[in-house]
């Protein structure tokens, strides 16, 4: 897994050159919201179940069909993989903000997923609306108000729901 600074570091290192104006710059920037992400990580941490849960509880409430006979998640050992998959994107991201890189996402999480879910025959759609609801009620929680908080916490949750809706769903 890399963090913003080690991938800097390697760019460098691969041509054989010094840090520039601009790595320095982008090391800066990774130092300047690091608040940011110590703040986002700790009501991660703290309130992971939570997060899950009202997670869960927002998707099958839009969606109540998944719960029902047929439904993905029908079943106890359905709704619980669901569950854990759920906290396994929400780790991950949690992982992804305090590296300020996305790397560990295509590592640990993207790489192998569609083909997995759909050998389990598990719907993307309902997959991509729980990412995007961690993101929903971590943002509603936290009220960052300025634009570049915000966008700490949505970067990871973005980026995988971009990369699973760009594979053929």
């Amino acid at each position: 897994m890399q963090d913003a600074i080690t991938n800097v570091l390697n760019k460098y290192d691969l041509t054989g050159k010094y840090l520039d104006n601009f790595a320095v710059n982008e090391i800066q920037q990774y130092f300047s919201k690091a608040s940011v992400r110590i703040t986002t990580i700790e009501f991660i941490n703290g309130q992971s179940s939570k997060i899950i849960k009202e997670t869960a509880a927002r998707l099958y409430e839009e969606q109540p069909e998944l719960l029902r006979p047929g439904g993905n998640s029908y079943t106890t050992r359905r709704y619980a993989a669901c569950l854990r998959d759920i906290e396994y994107y929400l780790r991950y991201a949690s992982y992804a903000i305090m590296a300020g890189n996305m790397n560990i996402l295509n590592e640990r999480v993207l790489d192998g997923l569609k083909e997995t879910y759909n050998s389990l025959s598990v719907p993307m759609g309902p997959t991509i609306r729980s990412i995007k609801l961690l993101e929903e009620i971590i943002q509603e929680e936290l009220k960052f108000n300025e634009s570049d908080r915000k966008l700490i916490i949505s970067t990871p949750f973005e980026y995988m729901i971009t990369s699973l809706s760009e594979q053929n769903i």
